[in-house]
């Protein structure tokens, strides 16, 4: 047996039984993986389980069973079978290939929400409005300038999938003269589940903000959540969506609108890459997808707002500083002053 030498402080604690070793090891390794997430891994590997039964294959993978798995399945479940490329296996990745040349088609996305979406939604908002009515605009504005997903602000139409410690609390909120902050618990990118502070200084997004959080303070003084509906709910996906629906009938606009809308507003106000993909809370440079602007026709934004705002260049190189990358819940108030200055604006500090 062997015996520390040097004294030490560390506190006196009883040892495990293998029992509690496997029991403590397995809710470890089950908390690693979101709910969300092991749904999607449940579908997929439901899949896999079918496709092996109805093949008589084993259903331990090889790398010829997971090659003949991509050909069977690629058409229709294409999604599922792209995470496979992360598979270090040559014949697997070269299977995906040649399926995706085959059976490749153009990818259908939703379109992005615009200045103009935000004002239609605001001039429609009724002279006396309703709790819910304040809500769904405080979430549409609230998303598009701080490139929430849906799923930041509301919370799964699948009661198996909510998450109460993913909801915003009411007391992470801090008003400021011109913006507003709250506090994100958690969010997909989070690897770390240390959350991000929210920082959104658009006049409009703040005015509106206010207003629902007056109507929120008087309704439900006590409920611990930021975004509330009328009855105290934590507002569905659903809900969120209907209400879209009923502002823009328009079947390309949905709930990827939001956070897509944000990101293509940011690029033709000039924000770099790493600008947008900082405020996005993008981990990785998948945010690309969610610019709608044909390069083409972003140059030509740029371009013109290069002629129109002269100081605009001085502002890009100064963030396009590599210490930015690194500032860490301090880049979205950058990028809200970087706003201010666009639009002409003075911004504090």
């Amino acid at each position: 047996m062997i015996t520390p030498t040097i004294p030490s402080r560390q506190p006196i604690r009883e040892a495990w039984t293998h029992e509690r070793f496997e029991r403590e090891l397995a809710v470890a390794l089950n908390a690693s993986i979101d709910i969300s997430s092991a749904h999607t891994y449940g579908s997929a590997l439901n899949s896999w389980i079918e496709f092996c039964r109805i093949n008589q294959f084993p259903t331990e993978p090889t790398e010829k069973t997971l090659a003949f798995f991509v050909v069977y399945r690629f058409d229709t479940h294409q999604p599922q079978l792209c995470r496979l490329i992360f598979v270090r296996s040559v014949l697997v990745s070269r299977a995906l290939k040649g399926c995706k040349r085959i059976h490749g088609q153009a990818v259908k996305r939703k379109d992005p929400l615009t200045l103009g979406h935000l004002r239609t939604a605001i001039d429609r908002l009724p002279a006396i409005p309703t709790h819910d009515d304040l809500l769904f605009l405080a979430i549409l504005l609230s998303g598009f300038h701080a490139l929430h997903r849906l799923g930041e602000m509301t919370m799964p139409d699948n009661p198996k999938l909510r998450n109460p410690r993913k909801y915003t609390k009411r007391e992470s909120v801090t008003l400021n003269a011109e913006s507003y902050e709250y506090w994100l618990p958690a969010h997909k990118a989070d690897v770390a589940f240390e959350g991000n502070r929210i920082i959104i200084a658009d006049q409009a997004a703040l005015k509106y903000f206010l207003l629902y959080l007056d109507s929120r303070d008087r309704l439900l003084p006590f409920n611990p959540y930021l975004w509330a509906r009328e009855n105290g709910q934590v507002p569905p996906r659903a809900w969120f969506i209907k209400r879209l629906k009923h502002f823009f009938p328009n079947p390309n606009i949905a709930g990827q609108s939001l956070r897509a809308g944000g990101a293509t507003h940011l690029a033709e106000d000039g924000a770099l890459p790493h600008i947008i993909q900082a405020a996005g809370r993008w981990s990785s440079e998948a945010f690309q997808v969610y610019l709608r602007k044909h390069p083409t026709v972003l140059h030509g934004l740029l371009r013109a707002r290069r002629q129109r705002y002269p100081t605009l260049i001085i502002i890009i190189n100064l963030f396009s500083l590599p210490s930015i990358t690194h500032i860490g819940s301090s880049i979205p108030l950058a990028v809200c002053q970087f706003h201010h200055v666009v639009s002409g604006q003075r911004p504090r500090g």
